[in-house]
């Protein structure tokens, strides 16, 4: 007798190749559109389904998790953060959790040069000037940005993202400098040429440009707040691919305007796509639509992974990617 296949509800729409395989393999239910799931329609979907596959719009949160029916055993998001899912209350529901690690690095490391380069080299500024016709020639003085090579990059954490940056910034000549939760092996550390500071106030106060690779928890909260902002010299940048969260974004428009630092090259926010207008009218802010992870090899890739923890897990194993507790 063949297998009954899993009821799997897709919260928003993803590449066509994932969405079309996502319907071979399972009773799948897809979105008509490309925008966020209504909280009417996720609702009926933690009521009814097997498995729900969830992205970063989606808030999963005790109150929904509350309304989850008996057969839902799953929750496969598409992405790496799960900051939007209460981990431990879906795991006391014996709801699993999957998400979909290292695939998103390359891509990610790739975004965070291009912003520190974007926001050293003021490559904006220069689109903008030839794009409304008001570059006047060549001149000694004009569209003056900082050299990358030789200065101090300080990564607040430094996983697979944060090594990726790390790989590239030597490339490019920088000083390579990490703030983790745990040192790294000391063949890490060589291979990068990376130096550890345990202090990572000590870390920000020399650095040249801060790259932020690290997760959004309770602990890196607002991580960089206004007072690290100005312990930061009046010539850094800061470069943000990972979570809007980790920086207290009030705290950052200040220091901008104020000229404690340099600059921002940011592609996520503390208030998402609700970012504030301050930072948008700020010429020495560099910003992206979270565009990090944002390539066709990386979104196929990302729906891959996906349908390998369903399948896994359908088989009555643990899956890849199982996020545990103790891991957000």
């Amino acid at each position: 007798m063949p297998k009954q296949r899993l009821s799997v509800v897709v919260t928003r729409r993803l590449p066509e190749a994932v969405e079309a395989r996502l319907s071979e393999l399972f009773d799948v239910s897809l979105r008509p559109d490309d925008l966020p799931i209504p909280q009417e329609d996720l609702v009926n979907a933690v009521a009814t389904a097997d498995v729900l596959v969830t992205t970063l719009n989606d808030r999963i949160d005790i109150a929904l998790l509350e309304q989850a029916g008996p057969n839902l055993k799953l929750i496969a998001n598409y992405g790496a953060g799960v900051d939007h899912i209460d981990v431990d209350e879906a795991r006391k529901r014996g709801i699993s959790v999957t998400n979909t690690p290292g695939v998103m690095t390359e891509d990610t490391a790739d975004m965070t040069m291009a912003l520190i380069l974007s926001v050293t080299r003021r490559i904006p500024e220069g689109l903008e000037q030839m794009k409304v016709g008001k570059w006047e020639g060549w001149s000694p003085n004009a569209m003056l940005g900082g050299r990358v090579g030789g200065r101090k990059l300080g990564i607040l954490g430094m996983g697979r993202i944060g090594q990726a940056v790390a790989r590239r910034a030597r490339a490019f000549g920088m000083e390579v400098h990490y703030h983790n939760r745990r040192r790294l092996h000391p063949g890490i550390e060589e291979r990068f040429e990376a130096t550890y500071w345990e202090s990572l106030d000590q870390m920000m106060a020399r650095m040249d440009v801060l790259s932020i690779n690290c997760p959004h928890t309770p602990s890196t909260f607002h991580q960089v707040n206004a007072r690290r902002l100005k312990l930061m010299k009046p010539d850094a940048v800061i470069v943000n691919t990972s979570r809007g969260e980790v920086i207290d974004e009030s705290a950052l428009v200040r220091a901008l305007k104020a000229g404690e630092i340099a600059g921002a090259g940011l592609d996520v926010y503390e208030g998402g796509e609700e970012m504030g207008a301050e930072l948008r009218n700020l010429n020495n802010v560099v910003m992206l639509p979270h565009m990090g992870s944002a390539t066709h090899e990386c979104r196929v890739e990302m729906g891959e992974k996906v349908m390998l923890n369903i399948m896994t897990f359908q088989d009555g194993h643990l899956p890849p990617d199982l996020v545990l507790p103790e891991m957000t």
